[in-house]
């Protein structure tokens, strides 16, 4: 695609949007007046018909933005723990959120304080951190848990300057520091490869705020093992593919107009393809729940959506050098990857704890992707290295779901435990 017509496919996606709205206002008035309680033919099938067509077209033209946390409390053993929500570090790029959990209710609930701190790292590949609102929530039950929160890309304006891979790299530890003395790192997906570099040379440096254990969940530390459809994509388009047909500038009046970005719509039209008849029949479903008045169903599609349809931009120079890292080059794994003209040497960890973890079925970080962490980190003893394999589950299922807290979560939790520093005097 010629640079000027990429550039303004923002600007007509933009204005395709702003076009829908009449159309958008039009459906949330039919949606009102055939649900209306003073309409005497709202219980008529032709009523509930216009009724779910009119929702689910107001629905499917909106703006979805972030969403929001939603964590005010949290259950433990039982008992109600408030939780406030609180940003104690950031940069144009990311807050570093800390979900503090009341002392007296904790107390109440039979824990003490201090608990393991650990930071969550979100993966930046789309969608918003609060995709692992479920995640956090349930860390919270035994931990004091930080999540980096990352920035639309098209929020961020032209003189902050870029964000780059080995940026990200940097971030890591920049949140890592703000937890203090050893804490514990989790890395969800996309942020292995960059919780493993930063990793590497926080311990080369013997930095006090090194991690006392990393858990990398489905992840992509050496891409080339068991590729999935995802990898095979990176492999098969050359580099200028990417550069040419993925990142588009962003148009006013967003604050980071004139950036270049792999764009949140572009994104999420390509995770959509790959399962759309998926998708169409569950907004057919959503429908029929509708006309049907099963408001449960109804419901649980709406906070699904809520969350799949809420993506970010990327920057161009995070997009393109993941792509090429990560995905072409597999520096990492091959012992090439250089940040600030230092090698990352994974061999030089020798007292930070990791857990890998992996699920069966995962059509995104295939099986061996994530363990490959292991083979890289030579100088670990094994009482501090650890793998797992989760039957039954997919990428999702590796970080959220009923299997995720039934049988990940008790691993990673013991695994924290047993490497915290303050349950081991003789590695602090």
């Amino acid at each position: 695609m010629h640079k000027y017509g990429a550039d303004m496919l923002y600007t007509m996606y933009e204005a395709g949007f702003y076009a829908a709205q009449p159309w958008r206002m039009a459906a949330l008035a039919a949606r009102d007046f055939w649900s209306s309680p003073l309409n005497p033919a709202r219980d008529s099938d032709f009523a509930r018909s216009l009724y779910a067509a009119s929702d689910t077209f107001a629905n499917l033209t909106r703006r979805y933005g972030k969403p929001a946390w939603g964590i005010d409390s949290v259950e433990i053993d039982g008992k109600p723990v408030r939780v406030q929500a609180q940003e104690v570090w950031s940069s144009p790029w990311v807050k570093l959120m800390h979900f503090a959990r009341n002392a007296d209710d904790l107390a109440a609930a039979g824990h003490k304080a201090p608990e393991p701190k650990v930071l969550i790292v979100a993966p930046l590949s789309g969608h918003y951190a609060t995709l692992l609102r479920g995640t956090v929530q349930t860390f919270l039950q035994d931990h004091d848990v930080y999540v980096s929160d990352w920035v639309n890309a098209r929020e961020v304006p032209l003189a902050a300057g870029k964000f780059d891979f080995y940026d990200y790299i940097d971030h890591v530890r920049d949140m890592l520091k703000q937890l203090g003395k050893r804490p514990h790192v989790v890395a969800v997906c996309q942020p292995g490869p960059a919780v493993l570099a930063a990793a590497s040379l926080m311990s080369e440096d013997k930095d006090k705020s090194r991690p006392a254990s990393m858990t990398i969940m489905g992840s992509p530390i050496d891409a080339r093992l068991s590729p999935t459809v995802t990898n095979k994509l990176a492999e098969e388009r050359p580099f200028a593919w990417f550069e040419s047909n993925m990142i588009y500038a962003v148009p006013p009046p967003h604050p980071g107009v004139g950036r270049r970005v792999y764009p949140g719509f572009v994104q999420l039209a390509a995770f959509m393809s790959m399962n759309l008849e998926r998708h169409q029949e569950a907004h057919r479903q959503y429908m029929l729940h509708m006309m049907e008045g099963d408001g449960d169903s109804a419901d649980k599609h709406l906070e699904f959506y809520d969350e799949y349809l809420s993506v970010l931009d990327l920057t161009e120079e995070f997009y393109l050098q993941t792509v090429d890292v990560v995905f072409q080059r597999y520096l990492l794994p091959k012992g090439e990857l250089v940040h600030g003209g230092r090698k990352v040497r994974p061999e030089r960890i020798t007292d930070i704890g990791l857990l890998t973890v992996e699920g069966e079925n995962d059509d995104i970080s295939g099986i061996g992707q994530t363990r490959a962490a292991h083979r890289l980190c030579l100088s670990l003893p094994p009482e501090l290295k650890e793998d797992y394999v989760q039957p039954h589950v997919g990428h999702y299922g590796v970080f959220n779901g009923a299997r995720f807290q039934n049988e990940i979560y008790p691993r990673v939790r013991e695994f924290i435990r047993r490497t915290d520093p303050s349950f081991d005097t003789t590695r602090a």
